[in-house]
């Protein structure tokens, strides 16, 4: 589970990192129709779509990598620094934490939702970030999406090679805002990451209550391990 969540964490950000390296992207094949938030309305012609997005933050990113991964790789708060200017900015983090909670966002204090917020994806980006450092163009093929001009909802379908040479299906799926399309949720070979950490993380509130859990994430506590133990109230 926790390779598929590194996958997870570093989606976008693969994506980002290699859009820009795909010389001949080929065609997507059919994408089933998946379920999607109620997002703005779609934006006028002249809005980068989400193809476009990712294509030119992926060439800043590919080139901050390249100037030193050695560092990268020795400082993971540099990895952290990358995502804070190339990842977040294209990231529905709020959304995307809305549905992770799920029912628990409704009672939950705004108080209480910014924590979860920050603790949730700085323990993804403590524990999995470092994993960016050795991602090339080579490890990622992104396939070009033409959204619906009357939706405000696209995916972008990408594959990821691991080192063993196995190939994983890595979606993004994305809504457009009022600040510019961005992902709400990463499926990794069927599965999505915003379902599998609501169902994990919504039996340890009902056990613990949130606060427990943002300490635990706070703590240091890989997010996918928040569903396999109590840990500590």
């Amino acid at each position: 589970m926790s390779m598929s969540f590194r996958i997870a964490l570093s989606g976008l950000a693969l994506a980002l990192v290699c859009a820009a390296a795909q010389a001949q992207p080929q065609p997507a094949p059919g994408a089933p129709a998946s379920s999607a938030p109620a997002g703005a309305a779609a934006g006028a012609a002249s809005t980068p779509g989400p193809s476009e997005v990712v294509q030119a933050a992926a060439q800043g990113m590919l080139q901050d990598l390249d100037k030193d991964r050695a560092a990268y790789r020795r400082d993971p708060a540099k990895v952290g620094q990358l995502v804070d200017k190339y990842l977040l900015p294209h990231f529905d983090t709020e959304y995307s934490a809305r549905l992770v909670l799920g029912r628990y966002w409704r009672t939950a204090t705004p108080e209480q939702r910014q924590r979860f917020i920050d603790a949730f994806y700085h323990s993804l980006l403590t524990n999995y970030g470092a994993a960016l450092a050795d991602f090339t163009a080579d490890k990622l093929k992104i396939y070009p999406s033409t959204p619906d001009p009357g939706k405000p909802i696209a995916t972008v379908r990408t594959e990821v090679r691991r080192d063993n040479g196995d190939r994983v299906s890595v979606n993004y799926y994305m809504h457009n805002t009022p600040q510019g399309w961005k992902a709400w949720d990463v499926v990794i070979d069927g599965i999505s990451y915003v379902n599998s950490y609501r169902t994990d993380f919504g039996e340890q509130i009902e056990q613990q209550g949130i606060d427990a859990v943002i300490k635990r994430l706070q703590s240091g506590e890989k997010p996918d391990a928040i569903g396999k133990t109590t840990g500590k109230t």
